[in-house]
Order: C-alpha cells, then sequence, then structure tokens
C-alpha cells in the first residue's frame, strides 16, 4: 500500500469544502440525474421480496439480457460461448476484478500516458508493477512504442476512449493495431469506454471487442455513471473472455458477493431508454465544452490545449516552472477554482491540469473557466 499514490479527487473536494464558493473543475461527473425509467423500476425491486437476499455474483440474469442487446446494438459486440458479461460495482471494480485475475505479484501492465490514475492505483494494490508507454503530442496511441514495450512480464495494455484525462478517442485503425499486437503476444487488451457516448466534432468511438477474433483476449469495460447520471449508483460491466469467467467470479464473490441488486434494477430502467437518454443532454455539454474551450484557447501564451473529441475534459500544458499541485492549491485559495494536477495522471515533466467541464451549466462554466484564465495569468505570467 506504500506504493499506492493517494487519490487527488478526495483532497482536491476538501480544499472545495474548505474554500466556500470555489466553483469545480475538477470531478469527472455529468450535471444531470438518471432518467425517469431508472427510478421507475425501482418499484419492480421492491415488489418482490427475494430481491433482499443474494442474488448472482455476476448479475442478475434480466439485467444481463438488456446489457446483451445493448453490446449487439450499440458496440457491434457478440456475447457467445467465447465470452461473458459480468456486472460490478462500477468499472472502477471491474478493473480491479481484471487485475487480480490475470495477474500474479511482479506481473506488469502497460498503461498509457497521461493514465487515468485508479487504473495505475489498481495495479499497485495488486502488487503488480505500470509500464507507462508516453503517447504523441496529440495524446493517440504509439504502437511501435507499445510494442517495444511488452516483456515477458506484461499482462495487458490497457486503453481508455474517449479517453480520460486528455478527451483523445483513438481511430479504429489505431485500437486495432493495439488489440493486434495483444493478440500476437499472448496478453490483454484492456479496453475502458466509460465514456463511450461522448464524442464531438464527428469522432467516432470503437469498441475493441467488436473487432473479429478479439473474444479470447479482449476485457472490455463499462459504466452508467456518466451517460445515465448514475454516479453514486454504483454500476457497470465487463465483458471478458469465458476462460476469465471463474477467475473473476472467484474475486467477485470474496469482494462484493454480488452487484447491489437495487441499483442493477435500476441499471435495466436507465439501459432501456437507451444512447437517446445521454444524446439529450449533449447539446448542453457541446455548449460549456466550447465556452471552456474557446476561453482557454484565448491565452495560448500561457497554456496549450490538444484536440479533445470526447469525454468532458481538456488536458492542459502551464506554460510555468510552478508545482502542479502547489498551483492547483493557489487557484482554490485565491481564485475559487478547483482543478485536478497532472501529476496524478503519471506526467513528471512539467505543469499540466486536467479541466472537467460536464457537470457545469453554461453560466456556471463561463464564470469558472473565467476564474481559471485569470488565475492563471496572474500567477504564471
Amino acid at each position: 500500500m506504500d506504493r499506492v499514490q493517494s487519490p487527488l479527487i478526495p483532497l482536491v473536494g476538501k480544499l472545495i469544502q474548505n474554500n466556500p464558493g470555489t466553483i469545480s473543475l475538477g470531478q469527472g461527473v455529468v450535471n444531470y440525474p438518471p432518467p425517469e425509467q431508472a427510478i421507475a423500476s425501482l418499484q419492480s425491486f421492491l415488489a418482490e421480496s427475494n430481491n433482499h437476499l443474494y442474488q448472482g455474483v455476476t448479475g442478475i440474469e434480466p439485467l444481463k439480457a438488456v446489457i446483451q442487446a445493448k453490446l449487439a446494438t450499440d458496440n457491434q459486440i457478440e456475447i457467445n460461448h467465447q465470452n461473458s458479461i459480468v456486472v460490478t460495482a462500477g468499472s472502477n471494480m471491474a478493473f480491479m476484478n481484471a487485475m487480480l485475475a490475470i495477474t500474479k505479484a511482479g506481473d506488469e501492465i502497460i498503461l498509457n500516458t497521461p493514465y487515468y490514475f485508479n487504473h495505475e492505483m489498481a495495479i499497485a494494490i495488486a502488487n503488480c508493477y505500470p509500464v507507462l508507454v508516453s503517447t504523441t503530442k496529440d495524446y493517440q496511441l504509439d504502437i511501435k512504442a507499445l510494442s517495444q514495450a511488452i516483456t515477458p512480464k506484461t499482462k495487458a495494455i490497457v486503453t481508455i476512449s474517449p479517453n480520460n484525462p486528455t478527451g483523445a478517442v483513438y481511430s479504429a485503425d489505431s485500437l486495432q493495431g493495439v488489440n493486434d499486437l495483444c493478440r500476437d503476444r499472448g496478453i490483454y487488451h484492456i479496453s475502458d469506454e466509460a465514456y463511450e457516448y461522448f464524442t464531438y466534432d464527428g469522432a467516432k468511438h470503437y469498441s475493441p471487442g467488436s473487432f473479429p477474433h478479439s473474444e479470447a483476449h479482449t476485457i472490455s469495460l463499462f459504466s452508467l455513471s456518466k451517460a445515465y447520471g448514475f454516479a453514486s449508483w454504483r454500476i457497470g460491466y465487463m465483458v471478458i473472455p469465458q476462460h476469465l469467467l471463474m477467475p473473476i467470479e472467484k474475486v467477485q464473490d470474496t469482494n462484493l458477493i454480488c452487484p447491489p441488486v437495487v441499483s442493477q434494477y435500476a441499471a435495466m430502467g436507465a439501459l432501456k431508454t437507451g444512447i437517446v437518454y445521454c444524446q439529450q443532454h449533449l447539446p448542453q455539454i457541446t455548449r460549456v465544452r466550447e465556452i471552456v474551450g474557446n476561453q482557454l484557447r484565448s491565452i495560448p501564451h500561457l497554456c496549450q490545449v490538444s484536440s479533445a473529441s470526447g469525454a468532458f475534459y481538456f488536458f492542459l500544458k502551464i506554460n510555468t516552472k510552478l508545482d502542479d499541485l502547489k498551483l492547483v492549491k493557489q487557484l482554490v485559495k485565491q481564485y475559487r477554482v478547483a482543478v485536478i494536477p497532472g501529476s496524478t495522471f503519471g506526467i513528471e515533466n512539467g505543469c499540466y491540469l486536467r479541466v472537467a467541464y460536464g457537470s457545469l451549466q453554461p453560466s456556471t462554466a463561463k464564470l469558472g473557466i473565467e476564474r481559471l484564465v485569470i488565475g492563471l495569468q496572474d500567477i504564471c505570467s
């Protein structure tokens, strides 16, 4: 546990709490609630007394049937004898399940940098080691560098598309390249797709689990937290090779026994509304994205903003020699605006900040990003 970094989100949350009036551009959540159908489905849960007892380790069958239909329609992933669905308490748990199922102490997992910090933390908790591979200047995958990073101890390459923290969206060719590399080298491709519906400017999301002959080495992770405003309900799911089902059942039965059944009923209601529920909220998120992006691009002498065609993040390179965490604290205390330091995402050279905009109304986004720009101008000029 000494090797596991402390989570920065609670730390920044404490800073916000101690500085009332702070606008958070920190945590990655959306500003809309779950669909009405999700709440209505709770009546079905309450109507059946057996629902208060333990249920299936990998999820209740009615929910898995809904997920199977969603995967076929939205992801072009077919569930057959070669793979299985496992419902989890969020996609973070799905990633932890995968780590414990496919590794032994001392193994290596390849992460593209900047990485999602909870992935790096889970690898360390499993007593394994992250191998960090740089992405391109636009935060796209470097297939050659990934290939060169594989060793006899490598168990998987992790991709996140759309990406947290950069907002990058990977092309089908790029993801196919990683998937083929994993197949050829006898390792797993772990694909985190929590932001699958959040794309802009014509960008398209692709699921590696849909590629031909990918079932035996692809682990796909999904979440309801973002698309359905479901963060606290803690429901996600994973599609795994069939040969991993028993190891993951062992992990999940020990850690959770079964996914929370009340949340699974809510998830059934949410998933039945389909992608259209998220899509009806995307225009407002797109407007907020434009407000934030335009303000950030107005100060090119202070920060570099890479193209971000997915998720709801901008990853900024700040032109300063200041420590990123020190800058974050100063922005909260003096300018009442909160962001996340880039070092928590594995960036050690330079000062980087992640700006999250998914939870903001346009008026709040305008005020928050104005505070950030003024703060950067005052501190870093």
